[in-house]
């Protein structure tokens, strides 16, 4: 097997061996606990423009299943692995990681002391990096890495959004139809959301109006890749967001919920290492749940004084703001994932919360 690399942007020089397919990109180096769902993880297209390191050590031993896809295509720039598994058991007879990666043109390394390389990070922070997996020299890299300007100063949410309105109808009630507004959302919300509603869905730069004449009775605000405060996000989604606050009930994940924080007038910042994995633990009135997550930015929860909204979830590892809600306006939201794909489904009960304050609203 051909040799690879991933040099980040301190200087460090990892070898191992490459899979996947041949090439070599630059992206942001981070990391997910989550002990399976890769397949769900790569799809994610909050994870556009990263370099993904998985701490659990064995990676791909179930293989490849197109029922898992979260998109229709692999977000992450490149994978690195301990090991990658080359014979799955797999009961779907789907494809191997190898495989997968290959069809969509993705890179991976494995051989790499994963475990080690996430304590750095943990360390020193989120870097930018290479993953060289087509014969390239790493010393060839370093300068071209440093260079990069960072991977958020793109519109990341332009490239996964919806390019146009679709219609989805529900499988249950027809009483309540809900507005996705599509910053990156996962299959799996789409798929929670048109079991329980009728489902409109939105692209991100969706004016408002366009939004309530769709006739929706409320807009859940998806979860997506990048900075919340770039510009192009600042001047379309965010903007519809608040204009909409007062006007119909909202749901923000993930990077939702800091479209709903910046919309009524809060902040955002971009966090150390982020939150990313199947098992990050979270208080919510008076319990823990278990949640999946995946996002570089969190709410400010300073910065929410006289804006209305108070928060009412934290993540009990580090504090860090998991859930908010408005004093007044029918609006919450919370920064991981109740549709998990993967992860727990412990708050899935939170979309037919959702579905009670739509229905209440339109009385």
């Amino acid at each position: 097997m051909a040799r690879g690399y991933l040099v980040l942007e301190d200087g460090t020089v990892l070898e191992g061996e490459s899979f996947g397919y041949k090439d070599s990109v630059l992206g942001e180096v981070v990391f997910s606990t989550g002990m399976d769902g890769y397949q769900e993880t790569l799809t994610d297209p909050s994870f556009r423009g990263q370099i993904l390191v998985m701490t659990y050590p064995l990676v791909g031993n179930y293989g490849v299943n197109g029922d898992f896809d979260q998109s229709d295509m692999v977000h992450t720039r490149g994978l690195v692995v301990r090991e990658y598994c080359k014979e799955p058991s797999d009961m779907y007879g789907g494809r191997t990681l190898d495989e997968f990666l290959r069809e969509n043109r993705v890179p991976g390394l494995s051989g790499i002391d994963t475990r080690d390389l996430v304590i750095k990070i943990r360390t020193f922070g989120s870097m930018k990096g290479a993953l060289i997996c087509d014969g390239g020299a790493p010393g060839e890299y370093l300068d071209e890495v440093r260079r990069m300007p960072p991977v958020t100063d793109t519109n990341l949410v332009g490239e996964v959004s919806s390019k146009s309105v679709r219609r989805i109808q529900g499988k249950r009630r027809k009483d309540i139809t809900v507005g996705l507004l599509d910053c990156g959302t996962k299959e799996g919300i789409v798929r929670d959301l048109s079991s329980r509603f009728d489902v409109v869905i939105f692209p991100y730069d969706t004016p408002a109006q366009a939004i309530v004449d769709a006739g929706v009775d409320g807009v859940l605000i998806s979860n997506g890749p990048g900075d919340p405060t770039h510009p192009a996000v600042m001047s379309t989604a965010v903007r519809t967001v608040g204009e909409l606050s007062s006007r119909m009930p909202l749901y923000g994940i993930c990077f939702g919920s800091q479209l709903v924080a910046l919309a009524l007038g809060g902040g955002t910042y971009k966090m150390k290492f982020g939150h990313r994995g199947c098992n990050q633990p979270v208080k919510y009135e008076g319990r823990v749940y278990i949640t999946s997550q995946n996002h570089g930015y969190a709410v400010d929860a300073d910065s929410l004084d006289g804006t209305g909204l108070v928060v009412d979830q934290v993540n009990v590892n580090d504090g860090t703001v998991e859930g908010i809600r408005h004093r007044d306006l029918p609006i919450f939201t919370t920064q991981y994932h109740p549709e998990a794909s993967p992860g727990p489904n412990d708050t899935q009960f939170l979309f037919d919360k959702f579905g009670a304050m739509m229905k209440g609203a339109r009385r």
